[in-house]
C-alpha cells in the first residue's frame, strides 16, 4: 500500500490555509475523466436534457469516498467539460451539482450509503430539476414547464443510484478505501 499523502499547511497573513490532499485530488480527476469520456456512450436524451446516469454514480461514490467538496467539484468539472465538448447541456450544472451537494451533506450526517443515495435522488430529482427550469427558460429558450424536468432527472438519478449502490458493495471499493488511507472508515468487504 502506498503511503498516504499529507495535507500541507501554508500561512497567509498569519492564518493557516490548508491545501487539498493530492491523492484525493488525483482520484477526483480520475472520476472526472471517467465521467467525461463515458458521457457520449451512456446518456438518455429527453427533450432538451441529456440525462447521464453515470454522473449520479460518480456523485454518490465521491460523496462517500472523499466528501462533499470533491463531489461538487467533480460534478462541476464533468458538467463543464461535457458542455465544452458538446456531449452535455447547460442543464447538467443545476442537476448534478445540487445532487452532489445533498449527497455529501446527507452522507456526512448519516454515514450511510443510503443517506448519500437519498440525498442524490432528492437533490437532483427535485431541487436540481426545479433549478433547471430558469436555466432552460433563460439560457436555452425552452418553454417547458417548471415540473417538466422532474421525471427525466428522477429517472436518471434513480438509475445512477442503483448502479452506485452495487458498485459501493463491490470489492473494488476496498481497494479505493485502502489506497486513500480510509480503510478504518469502512468495514472491508471480504
Amino acid at each position: 500500500m502506498l503511503p498516504v499523502t499529507k495535507m500541507y499547511n501554508l500561512y497567509i497573513y498569519g492564518k493557516e490555509v490548508k491545501y487539498m490532499n493530492t491523492r484525493k485530488l488525483a482520484y477526483t480527476a480520475i472520476f472526472i475523466a471517467v465521467g467525461v469520456l463515458s458521457a457520449h456512450l451512456v446518456y438518455i436524451p429527453i427533450g432538451i436534457a441529456k440525462c447521464f446516469p453515470l454522473q449520479h454514480v460518480i456523485n454518490i461514490l465521491l460523496a462517500v469516498l472523499l466528501g462533499t467538496r470533491y463531489s461538487i467539484s467533480a460534478a462541476f468539472g464533468i458538467s463543464l467539460l461535457r458542455n465544452i465538448l458538446g456531449t452535455g447541456s447547460v442543464l447538467a450544472f443545476p442537476g448534478s451539482m445540487v445532487g452532489a451537494a445533498l449527497a455529501g451533506i446527507v452522507y456526512k450526517k448519516t454515514n450511510s450509503i443510503w443517506g448519500a443515495i437519498i440525498g442524490e435522488v432528492v437533490g437532483t430529482g427535485f431541487f436540481g430539476a426545479l433549478l433547471a427550469y430558469p436555466v432552460a427558460k433563460y439560457f436555452v429558450g425552452s418553454q417547458s414547464g417548471a415540473f417538466f424536468f422532474i421525471i427525466p432527472f428522477l429517472v436518471s438519478t434513480v438509475g445512477g443510484s442503483i448502479i452506485a449502490y452495487f458498485l459501493y458493495k463491490a470489492k473494488v471499493m476496498n481497494y479505493l478505501y485502502e489506497n486513500l488511507g480510509l480503510a478504518e472508515k469502512r468495514k472491508l468487504i471480504r
